[in-house]
């Protein structure tokens, strides 16, 4: 005879319903993470809860860049040995994390919080795009365009361009090593650094 699951509305089976709706987790491993976090509870689920609480209250969007930090501006935007005069432009906080993981960028960045979508209704007016316009002047010469290589991407890549385009700045993308329909990440670290290094004029 099977052994019953929680019961419905209980509070394991609550935090399952939670854990199942992270990235990577269906509802199988969702029951896994739980059974080990209740099982560590001192070890595991209490620091992790500790730190949930502290995140929730404390993390907060850069009004710069918009990366995560638990001061604004973040430690990026913040960092005097930064180049402020190139900008990195990406889709997320995640990707912005991948270029920092392969150590080959030390300019500053750009999250757009997505990129454009008609399907699902998203527009320039809808992601960061206007607080990127509003950047520019002195000390910036160049705008990185590190989106993903999506169709999506490379449209809003394009839109960007456009909008750059005569305002005094150069404007490049990501080179080779990004595969098409590839997302930021994904790649390994060493891919990373050589499209950053190899980066082109966006118009090519």
């Amino acid at each position: 005879m099977a052994l019953a699951g929680p019961e419905p509305g209980g509070a394991l089976d609550r935090l399952i319903q939670l854990l199942a709706r992270l990235p990577g987790f269906g509802p199988r491993s969702a029951r896994r993470a739980a059974l080990q976090l209740i099982s560590r509870r001192e070890s595991l689920m209490a620091p992790l809860a500790a730190a949930l609480a502290e995140a929730l209250d404390k993390v907060r969007p850069c009004s710069r860049c918009g990366n995560l930090d638990t001061m604004d501006p973040c430690a990026v935007c913040r960092d005097p040995a930064r180049d402020a005069g190139v900008v990195c432009v990406v889709e997320s906080v995640g990707d912005l994390w991948a270029i920092e993981r392969s150590g080959a960028f030390r300019g500053l960045y750009h999250v757009l919080g997505g990129h454009l979508s008609a399907i699902d209704g998203i527009g320039p007016d809808e992601l960061r795009i206007p607080a990127l316009i509003a950047r520019l002047g002195a000390p910036l010469r160049e705008v990185v365009l590190a989106l993903n290589a999506t169709v999506d991407g490379q449209t809003t890549a394009h839109y960007i361009a456009a909008q750059l385009a005569g305002r005094g700045v150069a404007v490049t993308r990501l080179a080779h090593g990004v595969p098409v329909g590839g997302e930021l990440d994904y790649l390994d670290d060493g891919t990373l650094a050589a499209a950053l290094k190899a980066r082109r004029p966006s118009a090519e």
